[in-house]
């Protein structure tokens, strides 16, 4: 091999600069959860003795986190674009190291809220730096795999912090029994000197680290407020990535009640600070537990059911961790959630990356985060306030006292808001309606799947080939037509549209380049119409005379074009498409997959009316082919349409081999005449 391809080959950690960077970049991500614990924990003990004022405190320090990055970002992204970065990063390590070593020694509230403004606006500087650095010290090829490491180090040191938070803590109360005085606002001061130095080690990595670009293009990004508005005009075009950034924002909500009124609910209970440690601890576990336990446990679950299912869940377990007032179970309810909220998360992230072009994707993203990030802020804002108004009430029956304050109240409303949310979410993307959610689920845990449709009981065998422009898919149909045939079936093979004398008619209109004015509902009905005639003339009769039916597109054709590529709802396609075909349904669907790039530039002579839409059209339309085949993986064969012509046939014949009758003599056929019965 040579130096080349095994330099491609290298993992991107091998990379020493890049490696030294991400290390830095994991340990200030350890110190900033550690200093989001600290401080909280900080100001809720510099505050104890008063259920209102701590319940302010808290938040207060909560909107001081928020408020540079939505007011001040764009401004210090220009100005960081000026400076070296190394030495921007070097230098506000270094600062964010004075400034939280100097919480303890002044130990006030109002320095505290000053130190944290002023530790957020260093950290719009380091940000932006970090993330223009990156590009310039990975190859492209790897700018992927650097950036899921940088995520992992993101989310993956906060359990790390938690625990680390819990341990010292923990070491804090040992002191304070030994030593007279010592206080538990000293106590948390063993945190904040940890995250202090956690800082100095960044800024040393940072120092030597060498190759560093002085400046490569700006890094500056636009206002939280411009991203919002430009991005809305993309999402609300689409009613699936609505719903889902919809559900998304509304968990993101139920989370910020969580973490406003943690500290003192954990205190209600009679925790220290060890145990808001253990239960922010809990909330990340179960966020990695849900990212890659639960996909794979509920796989067989349609994944926008399962979105809607999650954030309802969350906001029920929410509810109940509210009205609970045993640490133990909080801390095991709080796993619940934090699982409950990964799967919605990891979920929501994944369809959005299949939903949205590319073009758009970044946008949608930044979007998404710009506005997770006011969400978060306005409920910051009100969540404390809201606790300190309500107060401590007790609830009494008889001899039994039940304890009702601010934090159990603010919950309660996170919880209920998530399960609102979640119904929403799952009556606006369910995408197997008529099937009951309940046996949905029940088949899901069983590891099977609930039919959301079967087969049509008919002598014959029905095989439609679905796939994009140029995918191969008219080929392979002939080829296994021709396969079948040789194996002595009785073979329709036909496509769509214009199978029949009306079909051919309305393939001239809706191919015929010429036809620009041909509106999209207009077009989905024309080829409803194609279908029914098709369904009702050729493929019916042929299957119940128990001929082998080999179609070349059919309904998710329509799915895929019209639903997805021409942006119409795709509860009303198929809605006219069950209708046009009374329900009948292949036995198989084999999905030719292969990249428009790809299959377009296969094509030979003039284009016609629906080959001649742009790259993005025939994006999304594969994009909906896949998602199709995923969701009902038991009826769909999905082959690599970039593979040679005849592995792709070899694959084909394998699995339709499985779904043929045991061979039976010729004479015996010629003697009655008949075919053997299909197995389903």
């Amino acid at each position: 091999m040579s130096a080349l391809g095994r330099s491609r080959s290298a993992h991107v950690l091998a990379n020493a600069p890049f490696r030294r960077l991400w290390t830095a970049m994991s340990v200030c991500s350890l110190g900033d959860w550690l200093n989001i614990l600290a401080v909280t924990a900080l100001a809720g003990n510099l505050t104890q003795g008063d259920y209102r004022v701590q319940s302010l405190a808290i938040g207060g320090v909560f909107i001081a986190k928020m408020l540079p990055a939505v007011l001040l970002g764009p401004l210090a992204g220009v100005f960081a674009d000026r400076f070296d970065r190394r030495l921007t990063m070097f230098t506000a390590d270094l600062a964010r190291f004075a400034v939280v070593l100097s919480i303890p020694l002044i130990n006030s509230y109002q320095w505290l809220i000053i130190a944290t403004v002023l530790i957020e606006c260093v950290n719009l500087f380091w940000v932006p730096a970090k993330d223009a650095t990156v590009p310039n010290l990975v190859p492209k090829e790897q700018l992927e795999s650097a950036n899921r490491l940088n995520l992992l180090v993101t989310y993956g040191t906060a359990p790390v912090a938690a625990m680390l938070f819990a341990a010292l803590s923990v070491a804090g109360g040992v002191i304070a029994s030994m030593v007279p005085g010592f206080t538990s606002v000293q106590s948390t001061a063993l945190a904040l000197i940890v995250n202090a130095c956690a800082y100095l080690v960044s800024a040393f990595l940072i120092f030597t680290l060498r190759g560093i670009p002085r400046r490569d293009g700006a890094i500056s990004t636009p206002s939280v407020l411009r991203q919002i508005v430009e991005g809305w005009r993309y999402v609300g075009r689409n009613r699936l990535v609505r719903g889902l950034i919809i559900g998304m924002l509304g968990a993101f909500a139920a989370g910020g009640a969580v973490i406003g009124v943690a500290k003192i609910y954990v205190e209600a209970l009679g925790g220290g600070d060890a145990a808001y440690g253990v239960v922010f601890c809990a909330v990340f576990t179960g966020m990695a537990l849900g990212i890659f336990f639960g996909l794979r446990l509920l796989r067989e679950l349609s994944r926008r059911r399962l979105f809607g299912l999650a954030i309802t869940v969350a906001g029920l377990v929410l509810v109940a961790t509210a009205l609970v007032h045993n640490l133990v179970i909080v801390v095991m309810l709080t796993v619940a959630l934090g699982a409950c909220a990964g799967i919605a998360w990891i979920i929501g992230y994944t369809l959005i990356g299949l939903e949205v072009e590319d073009g758009l994707r970044g946008r949608t993203f930044a979007f998404l985060q710009s506005t997770a990030r006011v969400t978060l802020l306005v409920v910051l804002a009100v969540a404390n306030p809201i606790a300190a108004v309500f107060g401590v009430h007790w609830l009494r029956f008889g001899a039994f006292a039940y304890r009702f304050d601010g934090s159990n109240l603010v919950l309660v409303l996170g919880g209920a808001l998530a399960t609102v949310v979640g119904i929403l979410a799952l009556l606006h993307m369910d995408d197997r309606k008529g099937v009951p959610l309940a046996a949905d689920v029940i088949a899901a845990v069983r590891g099977e799947r609930f039919p959301a449709e079967t087969a049509e009981q008919v002598p014959g065998l029905f095989v439609a080939f679905e796939g994009g422009e140029g995918s191969g898919k008219t080929t392979q149909s002939r080829l296994l037509a021709i396969w079948l045939r040789d194996q002595g079936y009785d073979v329709v093979q036909t496509r769509e549209p214009g199978s029949t004398k009306v079909g051919m008619r309305l393939r001239a209109i809706l191919l015929d380049a010429a036809e620009r004015g041909l509106s999209a509902r207009s077009e989905a009905l024309l080829y409803a119409a194609d279908r029914a005639e098709h369904v009702e003339k050729v493929i019916r009769p042929a299957l119940y005379r128990g001929s082998l039916v080999v179609t070349d597109r059919y309904v998710d054709s329509s799915l895929a074009y019209q639903g997805a590529g021409r942006s119409l709802d795709p509860e009303d396609v198929s809605k006219i498409n069950a209708w046009a075909t009374s329900g009948l349904v292949p036995h198989l669907t084999v999905l030719i997959d292969t990249p428009p790039e790809v299959g377009l530039t296969r094509l030979g002579g003039a284009a016609d009316r629906i080959e001649s839409e742009p790259l993005e059209f025939h994006q999304r339309v594969r994009k909906e082919f896949r998602t199709l085949a995923a969701a009902a993986p038991e009826r769909y064969l999905v082959v690599d349409g970039t593979l040679p012509p005849e592995v792709i046939t070899r694959q084909i014949q394998d699995r339709v081999h499985e779904l043929l009758p045991d061979p039976v003599p010729r004479e015996s056929e010629d003697a009655t005449g008949t075919m053997p019965a299909i197995r389903d």
